[in-house]
Order: structure tokens, then sequence, then C-alpha cells
């Protein structure tokens, strides 16, 4: 077969460590400016409240591919049980729309989360705030902590589950 043409070709893997945060278990990392500082604090509080309520860990890499840290987030984020000191209770969100040919949110999420949520929610929550019409109508800084706040949300939640989006949210 034909190998695809070079704007549907899978962007080669980067691993640039350089660019992770000299600081450890920083819950965001940013080297795309998608977000203000202030969002980033209150991001980072939101999310640390969730990982102490549940144990999940949400991490929120913005990123301008191939400006990324790429495969060296895995180490850094301990994320998976085949990383010393890991686990598989996270998601990962991934904003970078990848120079307007995609959407903004992408997820990775470990099993044990994708089962508490239910298997359609990533994407959903992706369609819903990272698709480019929400974008342009809000910004990309609303569509990640809308995403995020979701996420929130429906983790700390009294049932555990989550089978609805916040409909409430602009």
């Amino acid at each position: 077969p034909l190998p695809p043409p070079p704007s549907n070709a899978r962007p080669e893997p980067v691993n640039n460590p350089s660019l992770l945060p000299s600081q450890p278990n920083e819950t965001l990392i940013i080297t795309s400016p998608r977000i203000t500082k202030g969002q980033a604090k209150s991001l980072s509080r939101t999310i640390k409240a969730v990982e102490e309520k549940t144990g999940v860990r949400i991490r929120v890499l913005c990123q301008d591919y191939p400006n990324t840290p790429g495969s060296s987030i895995k180490d850094y984020w301990r994320l998976g049980s085949d990383v010393t000191g890991g686990d598989d209770n996270y998601v990962v969100l991934v904003a970078d729309d990848f120079k307007g040919k995609g959407n903004l949110l992408n997820f990775n999420v470990g099993g044990p989360v994708d089962l508490i949520l239910g298997p359609s929610y990533f994407s959903r929550l992706s369609s819903k705030y990272g698709n480019k019409f929400y974008v342009r109508e809000n910004g990309e800084d609303v569509a990640i902590v809308n995403a995020v706040e979701d996420m929130a949300e429906c983790l700390v939640g009294e049932d555990g589950m989550c089978n609805m989006m916040g409909g409430q949210r602009k």
C-alpha cells in the first residue's frame, strides 16, 4: 500500500525532556501559552483537590507540536504501572490543535479511569470542548479549563461516575 500523503501522516514521535519543568510533580506543562497564569494556578488547585479525593491524577500538557516534551512526560508524571512509582490512575489532557488540523483536546487515559468515567466519556468531552467551533467562540483557554472542570465534577461526584457532560458550562 501507498503511504498516506504528508498532510494526513501521523506526526513523528518526540522525546524532548529539556522542555520538562525543573521542579518535580508539576500538574501542568505549558510549552505553548494556551491558558493564563491565573487559569494555570486555578487548574492546579482543582487538579490537586481531585487527586487528594479520588487518587486520579489529571495532568495537562499545552503544546504546539513539535515543541513538546513528547514521550518524556511518561517518566516525569509516572504514567503507567510499568514506570517506577507509577500507576494507571491518570488522565493526560494534551491541548494542541496541530496547526488547525485536529481537535484542540486529546486525552491519554489510564485503564481504571476509563472504566470509572465510561468508554465514550473522553471522546464526548473532546468533541464538546475541543471542536473548532467551540474554541473559536469561547477561546482555547476556556475549552481547556471547562474540560478539566468537567472531569473534576465527574470524578468527585457522589456516584463516582459521569454519564453526561456538564450542560450548564459555556
